[in-house]
Parts: structure tokens; sequence; C-alpha cells
């Protein structure tokens, strides 16, 4: 059985609380191993890239101390990017079939983007070598896309944020980023894999909820590790929500479980969402491609994420699909 994500962000216009937890037997579920990847595809010679994906810029890219706040104009343009976002996202889900492997949909995304104007924020970001990050069953996020084949086996998630089998980053208008995830389901799923996924969705969704002017960022956490309480799911603590804009990280680090850090939202500023539940334990280790992060237990995992803007009456979700 497969649980994949995707993870997309956005364009550029070329213009984690350790409760008690029930843990699934891992036995039944099958784990992913490293498969062969492919060379970084090519881009238009003419095509205009963030500075962190130029040849000559080398080590982590710049990351704000700051919130990303918008004024009208700037609110557009991230606007543009998101529903480019979005668009991707939901495409490459459409691609999510057992055989198919996650360097096929990434080399589709990737045409998308192209010919969109666009460029794949997660290309070369930190010398990631692909357009989207593709997340399979007990990958946390940061999957590279490669060989592997969604399974005819049980349960198959899909998630993307240029992360997981979740879209992640795409940077379309004026170089503002847009940042999605989304797990996919994949071939006959059994019904404790479908409610993980369900219940990762809820806890995006009411933690946008609260959301608007004033509100306290601790609030999110607070919301999502109620619901996980619920259903006693472990949450990721060590890779968080951010802001976003111009930047495709910044400040704020938005925490997804209890926490006191301080901090309010403020009017125009944009930052993403983005719980990760797993069916048992949190700690993870890295793989040697530097980036692909897996459970250590082998518990599946789950991702849905979306980019939002905080408005003078509440919040708004840039990343919706049309």
């Amino acid at each position: 059985m497969d649980l994949i994500f995707f993870f997309l962000a956005g364009s550029l216009d070329v213009a984690e609380n350790l409760n008690s937890r029930i843990v699934i037997p891992n036995k039944q579920r099958k784990r992913v191993k490293p498969g062969v990847i492919s060379r970084e595809l090519a881009l238009p010679k003419n095509t205009k890239r963030p500075m962190y994906a130029r040849e000559t810029v080398r080590g982590t890219p710049e990351q704000p101390l700051e919130p990303q706040v918008h004024d009208e104009h700037d609110r557009k343009s991230m606007r543009t990017s998101c529903r480019l976002a979005a668009q991707v996202l939901e495409y490459a889900g459409t691609l999510v079939k057992p055989g198919v492997t996650t360097d096929y949909i990434d080399r589709q995304a990737h045409k998308l983007i192209m010919n969109s104007g666009a460029y794949p924020s997660p290309l070369r970001y930190a010398r990631f070598p692909k357009s989207i990050c593709t997340s399979v069953n007990d990958v946390i996020c940061h999957g590279i896309p490669d060989s592997h084949q969604a399974s005819l086996t049980p349960a198959a998630a899909l998630g993307w944020r240029y992360h997981k089998h979740r879209c992640h980053g795409v940077q379309k208008r004026k170089g503002f980023h847009g940042d999605t995830s989304k797990t996919f389901l994949c071939g006959n799923v059994d019904d404790e894999l479908k409610q993980l996924v369900d219940v990762t969705r809820e806890c995006l969704t009411m933690a946008i909820s609260i959301c608007g002017p004033g509100v306290d960022y601790r609030l999110i956490g607070e919301t999502i590790n109620e619901i996980a309480d619920r259903y006693n799911y472990g949450i990721v603590r060590d890779f968080l929500g951010h802001g976003i804009g111009r930047y495709f990280h910044s400040a704020p680090a938005i925490i997804p479980y209890r926490n006191r850090i301080p901090g309010k939202m403020q009017v125009g500023e944009t930052f993403t969402i983005e719980p990760i539940l797993t069916t048992g334990g949190t700690e993870y280790q890295i793989w040697n491609d530097g980036w692909t992060a897996v459970t250590k237990d082998g518990s599946y995992a789950a991702q849905f994420e979306h980019t939002v803007l905080i408005l003078e009456t509440g919040v708004e979700i840039l990343t919706l699909p049309l």
C-alpha cells in the first residue's frame, strides 16, 4: 500500500507534539526505498531564475526574520502565483495511478510550469534536484521524485508541495512564490489510512478557520494538536509552516503543535500552514540524498498545506483550486 503526497510551491514570473498514539503494525505496511533519480530537467535558455537557483550561488537561500506583508498590488501577484500552484497540484493529482512513477509526475508538472511562464520554486533550492517533492507512504516530506511506482497494494496517498507526492512551490508573478500540499489516495487504501488523511485535512481546515488580524500564531498549533489528540496521531515537530512571498521561506514559523511562541497575525501577511500527522512515531531519519525524511518506525504520514493571506476581515486561502 502506498501513501503518496504532493507538495507544490509557487512559480517565478519570468516575468511537530509528542502525544501517546496508536501504532498500526508496520510489518503490514510497505516502506519506501530509494529509487533511481534521473537527471535534472532542462530549462529554456530565457528562463528567469530566482537568485538561489543561479549557477554561482551556493549555500542556504536567504530567509528573512520578519513576516512578509504585502500591499494590494503585491497581494494580486501572490494570488496569481498561488492559483498556478493550485492548478499544478490538481493536475499532478490526476496522474497518480498504480504503476506511474513519481519521476513521470515530476516531468509532467515541470512541463506545465514551464508552459505557464513560471519557475518551479523547489528546483535548485538548496540544491534540490527536481521541480516537485513526492513523498510516499512513510516519507514525511522532501521526497525526491524517482523511479518509485505507486503500488497496487492497498493504501497509497500522494501529496505535493514540490514535496511528497505533494506539490510544493511555484514562482509565477514577479518573483512571488505559492506553496500548497495535498495527500492523494492511490490504489485500494484501507480505512485506517483514509482516516489519517481525513483527519490531517481537518487539522488544516480548522487551523485556517481561526486565522485573522491580531490572532496569536500559537492558536494554529493549539487547534491542530487538539484534533490530532482525539485520534492519538503523532504530529511531526521539525517541519513547520512559514512566511512566504518574494522569499520562499521567512518568519514567522507556523508551529503545528501546542507552543507558547509569541506573535500575532498582521493584515497583508502571507504564510503557510502545513500539518504532518503520522500513524505512530514522529522520529525520523534523512536519506543519503540529504532531503528525504522518513519515519524511523515505518509509520505512514499525511500532509495538507495552503498558503493564506490575512485580511482586514479575516483570512483568504490563496491556493484553493478554481
